[in-house]
């Protein structure tokens, strides 16, 4: 009996093993996509009034990982995005930092609720569950990270921001016009780009073995 217990139980643990292995080669390619997503020659300027915010699409990869394996498997992605924009940061790592932040912010409700709600609608949800944690992490980011370490003193940013709303008028002002904005943009962005292609890659994502 513990023979053919043994037996019986082989072909499980092989097949965990080939799981294990396909998805760690998804995720570093996954990582390598987002990391050239990454790179300032994708960036799309959304705020001309304010320079340094653009737009970038590094964060799609990290949301296909999160809904295909999980949201730790997406958070390992986002921090290997994160290293690797390391090697042409023009921030000493900083903006990697916020990246990483609001990306998370993302991805762990997103692809937390997609493991429970494996359909459109628990995309959806997800999806917009994320985007309001990454507005938020993004305010706080930007405030109490970006913007001293940059050394952005508030009448720039008032400067900035009241070319584009009247009402900005201190740097909480900003975030919430305009760090909310942009984040709110991007972050529709992504999971609407997201949501169109997650389903027909999703045969590759998972290796087929569904």
């Amino acid at each position: 009996m513990e023979l053919n217990k043994t037996n019986t139980q082989q072909p499980k643990q092989n097949r965990s093993k080939k799981i294990s292995v396909h998805d760690l080669t998804t995720m570093a390619i996954l990582s390598a996509i987002a990391a050239i997503l990454f790179l300032p020659v994708f960036e799309i300027m959304v705020f001309p009034a304010v320079p340094f915010y653009k737009l970038d699409f590094s964060n799609l990869p990290v949301l296909l990982g999160a809904f295909a394996m999980g949201p730790v498997q997406g958070v390992i992605i986002l921090g290997l995005k994160a290293l690797l924009g390391l090697l042409h940061t023009t921030s000493g790592g900083v903006g990697e930092l916020a990246d990483f932040i609001v990306g998370a912010a993302m991805v762990v409700p997103a692809g937390l609720i997609y493991r429970m709600r494996k359909t459109r609608t628990g995309a959806l949800i997800g999806m917009l569950a994320g985007t309001v944690c990454a507005i938020g992490a993004a305010i706080l980011a930007n405030y109490f990270i970006m913007f001293p370490a940059f050394g952005i003193t508030e009448e720039a940013l008032v400067g900035m921001g009241s070319k584009m709303f009247a009402g900005v008028t201190d740097t909480w002002t900003f975030v919430f016009y305009i760090t909310a904005l942009f984040n709110l943009i991007k972050f529709v962005a992504i999971s609407v780009v997201g949501y169109l292609i997650y389903k027909p890659l999703s045969p590759i994502l998972h290796g087929k073995r569904r």
